[in-house]
């Protein structure tokens, strides 16, 4: 007979356990959350210290009877739920079950957690187990009873006021600002004409340089702005210069550029969405699997750490077997003479776990490619190359800037850049974003001294529009609700995932579009209930939640503080 029943959230996970655990240990899943406040009015007790209400999940009582029943063969338990508060909260509500069915009489009751499903981590946890830590719980209650006193006093207003079936969510709703203004800032947005003025010049090899001082005057984007003026602009030019231009000016620098952190919740949904073109949603169900295990040849493996994180943070034991990896395949030299460490900006130390990394960087994404989907494949090589990259030696560019002289008042400037030492960049870049340009590839330039005479072959004039803000992309949408602080890692996905089920918004080519509906909703809840779309107020809502977690701050006075005004406003 088995000593010890350890829980878990799903059975990919539970078969990867099982594995490692061996004949004492039987391993089940609970399916997810297995408890949840009642649909209904009255289930958050505002009255009543927010008293909570909660039942079985229906789907999901077949899995509690599960537990109940194996319970009875074992003298241990062990909830093994994910490392964050959702796992801590359900861990928790097995618990509170478990007890009020009187199944847990004569028994050892253990929390265990690991931030990765290897052999190692999950012997070390068990080894090292520890009671269910109630902050967390309290932290993820608190949030359940903010969300339901918002949806289930907001909601029916919308119905009343609106249309039937249309739901206002706490972070929901200020996500779904965050795209009106952009909508708004878009319509108001009026085009301006303007022109660039180019010297194609040649010494060696032909090279381009931009005007960049006109008459003594330093050249601005709106310098030029129409046909008649870049033409005159362009006679006086050729006129002065006849046929050549003079080196004034050659700076030369050496720039170094270092690699991005490793991967948290947040960066690997933008960087899935710009490299890969993967949802959030998608995403993070792709890294899910890989974290729980995939057979690849020689059982199911855990092949990711935890993939809900915002600690940038590296095991001693993955940093050296990464640097030696680097050493191995690229040479020493592309390895620092010191291991990187990379800051988290979350103050959340207490659910800092490690960034998101393969279990080990051995396991290279070619050699289990033919065990991994094509989607499972795209993400782990993803997270594989960046992890690679963060414990690489930086990039080496030398950059050359020359200023080429034009008559006696007009200067053009040419610029060029060259890789000396690649580093990091022989494995991965970083993309960027809408509101950075993509730097141009290498332009390199002839060799330029001062004094140097080069060849004006021509002026090229050239016509442009200003352009509006663009709309959020899911990558740039995460990346500001990440900078607002609305929302946590966790939820990002569920947070767009609404705005586009509620049709609040559509995705039109990757982008966020608002609909008419999401205009009204957004109108409705910016003018009377403006405190709970502002962004400040969300933010330091979830500062609040973070301070419960860690168990610096106490959660119904929280509650309290946010529901009277609610509350008021609500029967106003």
């Amino acid at each position: 007979m088995s000593k010890n029943l350890v829980i878990v959230e799903s059975p990919a996970k539970s078969k990867t356990i099982t594995k490692y655990l061996g004949k004492d240990f039987v391993v089940l899943a609970s399916f997810g959350h297995v408890r949840d406040l009642l649909p209904k009015e009255g289930a958050v007790e505002t009255q009543n210290d927010f008293k909570m209400h909660y039942e079985i999940i229906e789907k999901n009582a077949k899995h509690v009877d599960e537990i109940i029943k194996a319970l009875k063969k074992v003298d241990t338990l062990y909830l093994a739920t994910d490392p964050d508060r959702e796992g801590e909260a359900i861990a928790w509500h097995i618990y509170e079950i478990l007890q009020e069915k009187g199944a847990l009489k004569n028994k050892s009751i253990f929390r265990v957690a690991f931030h990765e499903i290897t052999k190692s981590a999950i012997q070390e946890a068990i080894k090292n187990p520890r009671a269910i830590d109630m902050s967390l719980v309290n932290a993820q209650q608190a949030r359940r009873a903010l969300d339901y006193l918002v949806g289930f006093n907001l909601s029916p207003l919308l119905w009343k006021k609106i249309r039937a079936g249309l739901s206002a969510g706490r972070v929901q709703s200020p996500a779904l600002r965050l795209i009106a203004e952009r909508e708004l800032e878009i319509e108001k947005f009026e085009t301006k004409e303007y022109w660039s003025v180019v010297a194609q010049c040649e010494k060696d090899s032909v090279f381009d340089a931009k005007l960049t001082v006109y008459q003594d005057k330093k050249v601005e984007q709106f310098t030029v702005v129409n046909k008649k003026q870049a033409a005159d602009v362009k006679k006086k030019l050729l006129k002065e210069a006849d046929g050549t231009l003079t080196v004034d000016k050659v700076e030369k620098k050496q720039r170094k550029r270092n690699p991005a952190a490793p991967f948290i919740t947040s960066t690997l949904q933008q960087e899935a969405s710009r490299k890969l073109g993967f949802t959030t949603q998608r995403t993070m169900r792709i890294a899910q699997q890989l974290y729980e295990g995939i057979d690849i040849g020689e059982g199911s493996a855990g092949l990711i750490t935890y993939m809900r994180t915002d600690s940038v943070n590296l095991a001693d034991e993955a940093i050296q077997e990464i640097r030696g990896f680097i050493a191995d395949r690229f040479g020493k030299e592309n390895v620092p003479a010191t291991a990187r460490k990379y800051r988290s900006k979350s103050k959340n130390a207490q659910e800092a776990h490690e960034a998101i990394r393969p279990t080990s960087i051995l396991r290279e994404p070619e050699s289990i490619r033919h065990a991994l989907s094509s989607d499972q494949f795209k993400l782990y090589n993803l997270i594989w190359k960046r992890t690679l990259a963060c414990q690489m030696i930086h990039a080496t560019m030398n950059t050359v800037a020359v200023d080429l002289l034009c008559g006696q008042k007009n200067y053009f400037r040419a610029n060029g850049s060259t890789i000396v030492t690649p580093g990091f960049i022989l494995v991965y870049q970083e993309s960027l974003d809408d509101t950075k340009k993509q730097e141009s590839d290498e332009k390199v330039l002839p060799p330029l001294s001062e004094g140097d005479v080069v060849d004006l072959r021509d002026i090229l004039c050239e016509q442009h529009f200003t352009e509006p803000p663009p709309r959020y992309s899911e990558a740039s949408l995460v990346k500001a609700l990440e900078e607002y602080g609305i929302g946590r890692p966790s939820t990002y996905s569920s947070i767009i995932s609404t705005l586009i089920n509620r049709e609040y918004a559509t995705l039109e080519q990757k982008r966020f579009h608002l609909t008419d509906l999401g205009r009204v909703v957004n109108r409705f809840l910016t003018e009377y209930f403006t405190q709970y779309v502002d962004y400040d107020f969300t933010a330091h809502l979830e500062d609040d939640l973070d301070a419960i977690a860690r168990g610096e701050k106490v959660w119904l006075p929280l509650l309290e503080m946010f529901w009277a005004p609610l509350f008021y406003m609500v029967n106003s």
